[in-house]
């Protein structure tokens, strides 16, 4: 299989898998749970295609928001601010491009970069939207309220990282030492 349909083939598996987590976990109140960023970070590090890799995070997005515009009271589309999500899920994905060789502490560190880049610029549009206030107090106010959705943020890519960055090294792994074996 050429390099190019694996890139889709990856794509298209961890679309479907991130896009699915994100509808679930929102349907159990279990909000930013989705590996987003984790996916965004791999899609950066190991699909080469540029293409592809920025695509991955972001079509996973959008089916998600369409998913919960079309078929929940949940607002899949909701106001300019989410510009700001998309663009950050969109800068996550290139910061990965720049981690190199992707080892376990690469990985955990430009993991919790990215939930750290996701959060800042995110709310950064909700404040913008005045959702909280305008000022220096509606931005600190943005930022508080937002913090318990940033543990969430952490967790579900810390763990969507260790699945995607494992599970891609574990079956380099065993196509590996399959090929030396023949």
């Amino acid at each position: 299989m050429k390099q190019n349909q694996k890139n889709i083939f990856l794509a298209i598996i961890l679309i479907a898998f991130v896009a699915i987590i994100r509808i679930a976990s929102r349907e159990f109140h279990l909000f930013n749970i989705a590996p987003i960023g984790a996916l965004a970070l791999f899609s950066g590090a190991i699909i080469k295609d540029k293409r592809i890799s920025l695509a991955t995070p972001l079509i996973a997005m959008i089916l998600g928001d369409l998913f919960f515009q079309f078929f929940t009271s949940i607002p899949g589309f909701y106001g300019a601010e989410q510009w700001f999500v998309y663009g950050a899920v969109a800068l996550v994905t290139i910061m990965g491009t720049f981690m190199g060789k992707a080892t376990p502490v690469k990985v955990a560190g430009f993991t919790l970069g990215g939930s750290f880049l996701f959060f800042v610029i995110s709310n950064f549009g909700s404040f913008l939207s005045g959702m909280w206030g305008t000022g220096f107090k509606g931005l600190v106010t943005t930022y508080t309220m937002a913090l318990p959705f940033y543990e969430k943020t952490i967790a579900g890519d810390l763990i969507g990282s260790l699945v995607f960055f494992g599970a891609y090294f574990l079956a380099q792994r065993a196509t590996v030492k399959s090929a030396q074996q023949a």
